[in-house]
């Protein structure tokens, strides 16, 4: 297809197809003349991701340019390309090491890790940005009055691995390592909306069915 087909299907203008393009976030297409190229479905579906983590996500275009750096970078291997390009997702503040509240945090996580049996995490520890998130919110709970220990966190956790399972059987439905890596990084931006609704919606429902409308 020509650029203002890509355009038309994409919902991205020209001038914005032609800026992706020189940040690299867009692979060029398939030179047919010396002004004109043919893009084809990988250019469309890039499209849709770029999109995603910008118009969605609300990523800065370095962020997101970073992130697609990590999808393109076929050097590392599947498990490195999808911790790369999530890590580089924007995350909370960072814990203060020094507050009573997130050693204590830290604490209860370490031990649900352990409870679980999550090594891939213990062994990552503190270098992962999710983890560390995980750490403000519990410190901040506790703060608030509201602790989650590690035995209260642990039911939510193996749901969570549920779900996680259901995410990566969906991903290895994709034929492409590219796209395998591109679905899991559009799945986060566009999906974890859909599961906090899902989460309230069952409430309600749960509330209702115990203590009625």
């Amino acid at each position: 297809m020509r650029l203002a087909e890509l355009s038309e299907r994409s919902g991205v203008s020209t001038a914005t197809i032609k800026y992706y393009l020189r940040q690299g976030m867009l692979a060029p297409g398939r030179r047919i003349g010396a002004t004109t190229a043919d893009y084809d479905e990988t250019h469309l579906r890039r499209l849709r991701l770029v999109r995603a983590l910008i118009e969605v996500g609300r990523l800065p275009v370095a962020t997101a340019k970073e992130v697609i750096g990590y999808v393109d970078d076929d050097s590392l291997d599947r498990t490195m390309r999808l911790g790369a390009a999530l890590w580089a997702l924007p995350h909370g503040p960072e814990p203060d090491e020094s507050d009573a509240s997130v050693i204590a945090a830290h604490h209860e996580v370490d031990r649900l890790l352990e409870v679980l049996g999550w090594s891939t995490t213990r062994e990552i520890g503190r270098l992962s940005p999710d983890l560390r998130e995980l750490v403000v919110a519990v410190a901040t709970l506790n703060r608030l009055g509201y602790p989650y220990d590690a035995e209260l966190m642990a039911p939510y956790a193996r749901l969570m691995h549920q779900a996680a399972v259901i995410d990566l059987d969906f991903v290895e439905t994709h034929p492409s390592e590219e796209e395998k890596v591109e679905t899991v990084v559009a799945a986060t931006v566009l999906f974890e909306p859909v599961l906090r609704a899902l989460r309230r919606l069952a409430q309600a429902e749960e509330s209702a069915r115990r203590y009625g409308l």
